[in-house]
């Protein structure tokens, strides 16, 4: 089988000089084409799958059927106390969508958790920052959408002390209230870490 030029070797041809240094100008599928490049021909759930291989977990078996153990639940948990709270929402989304319902609000509770954070570390990164600087009200939304679809899980769901969590997620929503949306209680030295046990 021959292998067909891919665009940026089609285009530099085109252009008269050549990226691709194979003897025929042909190349292979992804040898040199940006993450983004590649990121084009993958769906959501594969790159989240490759994102989740690359954290270096024990071992990732996606078919686990004890979601203390799976690992798009401990990346969760990984992203979220390594302050990647965007990352943290993506890979326990995927599991979202593959579980039955009874674990539905739980994982809809986590997400909005790790949303809020992600509203406060934006607004603590650029504060004065048109948009960043209106995070505060959306934030403490999702504290409260994460507390009220938490709380019927608490004390503990697959690992999670969940009112610890929810105890947290209040309080935060509280200091943010008390001060009239004007001061941001996250930041990356007290960021809070969640615990499996």
């Amino acid at each position: 089988m021959v292998a067909q030029p891919c665009w940026p070797c089609e285009f530099s041809t085109q252009r008269g000089w050549r990226i691709c240094s194979t003897k025929e100008n042909r190349c292979l599928f992804a040898h040199h084409r940006s993450h983004l490049q590649i990121k084009l021909f993958m769906n959501k759930g594969e790159r989240i799958s490759r994102f989740v291989a690359e954290l270096g977990l024990d071992h990732v078996d996606l078919t686990q059927a004890d979601i203390a153990k799976h690992p798009f639940y401990r990346a969760f948990f990984r992203c979220w106390n390594e302050q990647r709270y965007y990352e943290a929402h993506d890979v326990l989304e995927q599991l979202w969508l593959k579980t039955d319902a009874d674990d539905g609000d739980f994982f809809k509770g986590l997400i909005q958790a790790s949303g809020a954070f992600v509203h406060l570390q934006k607004r603590f990164e650029h504060p004065t920052h048109a948009k960043h600087s209106r995070r505060l009200p959306p934030a403490v939304r999702l504290f409260r959408l994460a507390e009220k679809n938490l709380s019927a899980f608490a004390p503990r769901h697959h690992g999670l002390d969940v009112g610890a969590l929810c105890h947290l997620l209040r309080a935060y929503a509280d200091q943010i209230i008390a001060s009239d949306y004007k001061i941001n209680p996250w930041s990356p030295e007290t960021a809070p870490k969640l615990e499996l046990g």
